[in-house]
């Protein structure tokens, strides 16, 4: 049987404007998606055990098994033969806007590599779970899969004309608690990214500038986070998801639960991730700020995932 586990991530700057080639930050977070892979004589089977991933599931099995075929094809499995029982767990809830795919895509290609004992590099599982994205994403940034590969946190550029993406890892001081809120609807991000796409192309005299707000507020972000200014990058999440909403990535519930946050104490708040529904994530240093923090949402009915950013390893 092979074994493989793939990290959930938090956007913490630049969601959307990363695909157009702006500087974005990813951490990954101390959840994680596991899978085990074995030989079947039974075609593909996949079973998806993971928490709060029935309703995640019912809505992207369609993209689910697009994403594994491509995932096969890079790997340079053939479909016909292809007889895998694949199961899917963890820690990481499968919500909209946390990774949850880029986490299953490098689990499941981990797993897959160590029961077919194929040697991939974490360079090689980066790439296949890039192409797996694809069937989420349709031109994904890169970012998730990225974080869900190689975990700390990370410094992003992508390269428009084909080459290698830029990834950095950044330090922090100590992980710092955070809390993630879920709006209980599914996003779909392929659509969403499509959608910004379409705007700027449409109106580029109100969205360039925008992009330039956000180029410059990712190396804010950088040194405040290796500075360890915890109040300045608060401050900046805040002026981020000004931004997510001047492009229109935002929506109703997301704006609550950031407002939420923000009358709670957080130092600051944002959603993150495709928008138009998913999560929001909110800075919330120490377990007091974080509890006071997740307890209100949790009042207000909704679900809450409380975890950590700059964690550099996994438990497990």
């Amino acid at each position: 049987m092979g074994r493989g586990s793939g990290f959930g991530k938090v956007i913490l700057f630049g969601e959307h404007f990363v695909v157009h080639g702006v500087p974005g930050i990813v951490s990954a977070i101390d959840s994680t998606v596991d899978a085990e892979v074995k030989k079947t004589g039974k075609g593909i089977i996949v079973r998806d055990e993971r928490k709060g991933a029935r309703g995640y599931t019912e809505k992207k099995r369609v993209q689910q098994k697009e994403s594994i075929e491509r995932m096969l094809r890079t790997m340079g499995i053939d479909l016909e033969e292809a007889v895998l029982d694949i199961w899917l767990g963890g820690n990481l809830p499968g919500f909209s806007g946390i990774g949850a795919s880029a986490a299953s895509s490098v689990a499941i290609a981990r797993a897959i590599a160590e029961e077919l004992e194929m040697d991939l590099s974490d360079e090689k599982i980066n790439e296949v779970a890039y192409e797996a994205e694809k069937a989420y994403a349709g031109t994904p940034s890169g970012i998730d899969n990225t974080a869900a590969t190689y975990g700390g946190l990370i410094w992003f550029e992508r390269n428009l004309s084909g080459g290698p993406n830029t990834i950095k890892k950044l330090s922090m001081r100590e992980p710092v608690e955070i809390v993630m809120g879920n709006t209980g609807i599914v996003a779909d991000t392929k659509e969403m990214v499509a959608g910004v796409a379409a705007r700027k192309k449409r109106d580029p005299r109100k969205y360039d500038p925008l992009f330039k707000q956000a180029e410059d507020l990712a190396f804010s972000a950088r040194r405040a986070l290796e500075d360890f200014d915890l109040g300045k990058v608060g401050g900046l999440m805040n002026e981020n998801h000004r931004l997510l909403q001047d492009i229109e990535v935002s929506c109703e519930e997301l704006d609550y639960l950031v407002d939420l946050a923000q009358e709670q104490g957080a130092f600051g708040a944002k959603l993150t991730g495709g928008g138009g529904g998913g999560c929001m994530v909110a800075l919330t240093p120490g377990k007091e700020l974080q509890e006071a923090v997740a307890a209100a949402m949790e009042k207000e009915g909704f679900k809450v995932l409380r975890t950590k950013i700059g964690v550099q390893k996994y438990k497990g």
